[in-house]
């Protein structure tokens, strides 16, 4: 009898322990910082049962990562929230932090660009691979001597397929495949590839995102690429580099269709926009956000084209498309229009829309006193075609759909 009367004082002795560890840890509970307090509590309730985890990330990181981790849980996705270890969460929060002590140009970012392309763990919806820590093993030894932001993009970017020995290819086991993933199979595509170097820039401060677009409005497929921010801009690049705003694509993202979401360029956004990433492979899913950086690659574009001296046989012509023709009240439409020569398209590109300046056109560079045939639809989307004779000096062609 005295033994069980001794077993459960035992028991009780610990039940109350475990009570008042409860109640020790709630008073422990760091309070939310206001910024993120709505969105905390909203985070904890879509966790579910793994509460407390989450809670215990927010009560034990270091004071100086508070926001940061703060920043991380309240945009979490649900899938993460419940599914995430805490193990997890703090290495992605601690290898952040640590390259933004270790390297000057992480150092002096804005808390906003460290926080949503520095600190996320992700770029699309790839398999959570907690990669951070073996990227900055593999890419810290290339930056270490670096001065600036640029000689550490450069040296990453040049040398990212030597390190991983990811070469794109096809025959990957997904379209969205995770960096862990990527190196196993030694493939990726295009998507893959983005991925990889995201990770690898974030790994030692280097703040970048994916960007792409689900359709040329070549009609010739989709594309992802990988953008970079420095001083204030951001800059395009890929896993195959050429230099910064300098690639095969631009010609194709430079005539999108700024009117049409499925011809827009995308770049990725761990924050919540106004708008989602259209994935190809999950053409439901709403769960990668993005912002719409359309008309930044028109402009790269316009910028290059005019930078590029014109040949000798070649000159400027320029086009505007009008509803109709009635005089100064004509409204400017924003359409594709073809230019074709003996039935061979030679360009395409769209006409400015109402919002543009005036002073701006859609500009082609032709070869002199020759013929071309221009293709645009009228008023009852039948295709409408006009012939140009395009002499020696530089011109405007105003085109209505009647």
């Amino acid at each position: 009898m005295k033994f069980f009367a001794n077993r459960i004082a035992i028991i009780a002795f610990f039940m109350f322990v475990a009570g008042c560890h409860n109640v020790i840890s709630q008073k422990k509970n760091r309070p939310f910082l206001p910024k993120y307090e709505t969105l905390l509590t909203k985070a904890l309730e879509k966790s579910g049962d793994r509460k407390d985890s989450i809670r215990y990330v927010l009560n034990s990181v270091p004071k100086n990562q508070l926001e940061g981790a703060s920043f991380l849980i309240a945009y979490m996705p649900e899938r993460d929230l419940k599914s995430l270890s805490v193990k997890f969460i703090k290495h992605q929060i601690d290898g952040a932090y640590k390259v933004r002590d270790q390297y000057s140009w992480c150092a002096k970012l804005p808390d906003s660009i460290f926080f949503n392309e520095v600190l996320p763990y992700y770029s699309f919806d790839e398999n959570r691979d907690n990669w951070r820590n073996d990227f900055y093993i593999k890419f810290s030894p290339l930056v270490k001597d670096c001065k600036d932001i640029r000689q550490a993009i450069d040296i990453v970017n040049k040398n990212i397929r030597d390190i991983l020995l990811v070469d794109y290819n096809v025959k990957r086991s997904k379209t969205n495949i995770s960096p862990l993933q990527a190196i196993k199979e030694k493939m990726a595509t295009c998507t893959g590839l983005s991925i990889l170097l995201v990770d690898a820039f974030r790994s030692v401060g280097i703040p970048a995102r994916a960007a792409g677009t689900p359709m040329w409005t070549n009609l010739r497929g989709n594309h992802n690429w990988v953008e970079v921010w420095i001083d204030g801009e951001w800059f395009f690049t890929e896993y195959y580099p050429d230099a910064l705003n300098k690639s095969w694509f631009l010609a194709d993202a430079g005539k999108a269709d700024v009117n049409n979401p499925k011809f827009w360029i995308y770049a990725s956004s761990y924050k919540p926009t106004n708008t989602n990433f259209p994935l190809v492979w999950d053409k439901v899913s709403k769960d990668v956000h993005a912002e719409n950086v359309t008309k930044r690659y028109i402009t790269l574009y316009e910028k290059q084209q005019a930078a590029e001296a014109l040949q000798p046989d070649e000159v400027y012509i320029n086009f505007t498309l009008y509803s109709k023709n009635s005089g100064n009240n004509a409204q400017r439409v924003a359409e594709r229009i073809t230019i074709k020569q003996q039935d061979k398209e030679i360009n395409f590109g769209f006409s400015p829309s109402p919002t543009d300046d005036l002073n701006k056109f859609l500009k082609f560079r032709l070869k002199k006193n020759n013929k071309y045939q221009v293709i645009f639809t009228d008023t009852k989307g039948i295709a409408k075609q006009t012939e140009i004779a395009v002499n020696d000096k530089e011109e405007l062609f105003k085109l209505y759909k009647e």
